[in-house]
């Protein structure tokens, strides 16, 4: 079982910038798919973005797309989300999940995904 821990999370103002970084253990990392996700207090969790298993496909949620961009490294078994212009609304728990699968459609659920790591806290101020 695949095992998964964010880093990178912390306070910022807006118009800020954060990398978030997850690091996978195990042996199949390259075979799947992975993403984020977010969760805001008293809201779902909601997809954010997601990334093929060779990084030549990527997906974002509209309210994110062209601020934030997803990124995996293969070899170091690491997938990280570049933020960018960030505003109060970005605030939330970030999380990590590693897809059931290979490919990714544009706007995935959280049924599929596999494993999560713990989330990351971002906090975006005014």
């Amino acid at each position: 079982q695949v095992q998964l821990v964010e880093s990178g999370g912390g306070l910022v103002q807006a118009g800020g910038s954060l990398r978030l970084s997850c690091a996978a253990s195990g042996r199949t990392f390259s075979n799947y798919a992975m993403g984020w996700f977010r969760q805001a207090p008293g809201k779902e969790r909601e997809f954010v973005a997601v990334i093929s298993w060779s990084g030549g496909t990527t997906y974002y949620a509209d309210s994110v797309k062209g601020h934030f961009t997803i990124s995996r490294d293969n070899a170091k078994k690491t997938v990280s989300l570049q933020m960018n212009s960030l505003k109060p609304e970005d605030t939330a728990v970030y999380y990590c999940a590693q897809h059931r699968g290979m490919t990714v459609t544009t706007t995935p659920v959280t049924s599929d995904f596999r494993a999560w790591g713990q989330g990351t806290q971002v906090t975006v101020s005014s």
